[in-house]
């Protein structure tokens, strides 16, 4: 005969209190929140067939399994690897990556999210083992947006792998996101805006890459500066030379006291994707020679293209309007000035054309034309001025007034110091036929605020232009009259600046 016990409770020893208690048809096991049951075996059952095991409400419960969660790798992946269950994976991909699922067994979780923000670029593909299927199909999954996220739960044989999240993350507390780049080329310079300590300016000088390592999605700007090679200015009371187009952008509102506004600047700067970017500087074009019998206008200058935007070169100063050698003045990022209308020779109608091709903000302005003098050239436009009319006097001939533009995303050029900014694409004076010459716009090449260092000096009577600085984008000076020193300044060359934020 089986042995048995029978009691409706047992108590401890101690204090009399309850270790087993049957009330009615509720049997409760423990004796207080404070002292813990320890049930040992090798199997141990909860429930029977067809009941249910529940916890009390406010409960918590430990060691059965995980409720629908992964633990997630800190280490971002970076290249081809195999989930495991209850893992979440974050992909730092800088190429098209593969993750390979685990056999499936149901209840199997896994989860990937874009560490980079960069799918839409570098897709990420998600294969199935074997014959299973993901969503009940054998074939890959393909995750192909900026910032997506999936979390992927195996069911069974028929629907296999189940997507029960699916999120694009554009989440951050950035007003830009932090970008990781570098600068290839010779002469070309990344450094700390000395504005502000968070953002970096790159300097290109001469050709070469900008390349964005990492940082992507729709906050990963960059502002800009493209400035084109300028115009020569032209031989013989010759034109100014125009300055380079001049294309601008403040996305992130930075303004330095004093600096004056510019009308050509751009409210939106550019969003860049992790790759390569190439850079190529106008260089400034030369002016019209002394060699030779002919006059002749200064050459338009050449562009600059950065990050998908282009700057047209200055154009050439026109040279003297004499009886057979009357040539106009060309069209560019500014126009060049008209060179000096002789009484006897043909008087081209119009100067250079400025913003030539059209974009919006204009990148340049129009040369300066002639008011019936013949004693000088017309000065070459600059950024924000057009060229002014020549006139013959000494100081008349200069590129337009105030000409060049204010602006202090220029770091690297000469060593920007805290708060001051620099001036870029002033028009060339032009030449004239009187012992002093036709002053250039306000152009760059670090000069102070109110400097004409970028737009270069038209030359006086039997003198040569001046050149343009170098990286200013300004217009070379027009040739004075006489024959043979009455040689045309050649224009600055061209310059492209790219602030980011690197923290």
């Amino acid at each position: 005969m089986t042995s048995k016990i029978k009691v409706d409770n047992i108590n401890k020893v101690s204090d009399d209190s309850n270790i087993i208690k049957k009330c009615g048809t509720t049997t409760t096991i423990g004796s207080g929140a404070s002292n813990p049951i320890v049930v040992d075996g090798s199997a141990v059952t909860l429930g029977r067939c067809g009941g249910t095991v529940a916890l009390a409400s406010g409960a918590t419960q430990t060691g059965f399994g995980r409720s629908g969660s992964v633990n997630w790798s800190t280490t971002p992946k970076t290249s081809t690897f195999t989930a495991a269950d209850g893992e979440g994976y974050f992909v730092n991909s800088g190429s098209a990556l593969t993750m390979n699922l685990p056999a499936g067994s149901a209840g199997a979780i896994v989860a990937v999210s874009d560490y980079a923000r960069n799918f839409a670029t570098y897709n990420f593909s998600i294969v199935p083992n074997g014959s299973e299927k993901i969503g009940g199909v054998n074939a890959t999954l393909t995750l192909n947006v900026d910032g997506q996220a999936t979390t992927l739960v195996y069911v069974d044989a028929t629907k296999g792998w189940i997507n029960v999240q699916n999120a694009e993350d554009t989440a951050t507390g950035l007003l830009n996101a932090v970008i990781c780049a570098s600068v290839a080329g010779s002469c070309n310079t990344q450094a700390v805006d000395s504005n502000c300590g968070d953002y970096k300016i790159a300097t290109f000088k001469g050709p070469g890459t900008f390349t964005v390592n990492s940082g992507s999605g729709p906050s990963a700007i960059v502002d800009y500066l493209v400035v084109a090679g300028g115009g020569g200015g032209g031989r013989d009371n010759g034109g100014g030379g125009g300055a380079g187009g001049f294309r601008y952008s403040n996305s992130t509102g930075y303004p330095v006291a004093g600096a004056p506004g510019s009308p050509l600047v751009s409210a939106t700067g550019i969003q860049l994707a992790p790759g390569p970017y190439s850079i190529s500087i106008g260089a400034g074009s030369a002016g019209g020679p002394t060699s030779g019998t002919a006059d002749a206008p200064g050459i338009k200058g050449n562009p600059t293209t950065a990050l998908g935007i282009t700057s047209t070169g200055g154009g050439g100063g026109g040279s003297d309007g004499g009886a057979a050698y009357a040539t106009a003045a060309t069209t560019g990022g500014s126009g060049g000035g008209l060179g000096q209308n002789s009484t006897c020779g043909t008087i081209p109608s119009e100067s250079g054309t400025g913003n030539n091709p059209p974009v919006s903000p204009p990148q340049g302005q129009p040369g300066g034309r002639l008011n019936g003098n013949p004693n000088g050239g017309g000065g070459g436009g600059g950024a924000i001025g057009a060229g002014q009319q020549g006139s013959g006097s000494a100081d008349g001939q200069t590129g337009g007034f105030g000409a060049g533009v204010p602006t202090s995303i220029s770091g690297g050029l000469v060593g920007t110091p805290c708060g001051s900014y620099r001036y870029f694409a002033g028009g060339g004076g032009g030449g004239v036929g009187q012992p002093a010459s036709g002053t250039g716009g306000a152009g760059g090449g670090g000069g102070p605020p109110g400097s004409r260092a970028g737009g270069a000096c038209g030359g006086p009577n039997g003198n040569a232009g001046t050149a343009g600085s170098g990286n200013s984008g300004g217009g070379g000076g027009g040739g004075g009259q006489g024959v043979p020193n009455n040689a045309a300044g050649s224009g600055g060359s061209g310059v492209v600046t790219i602030r980011y934020k690197f923290q």
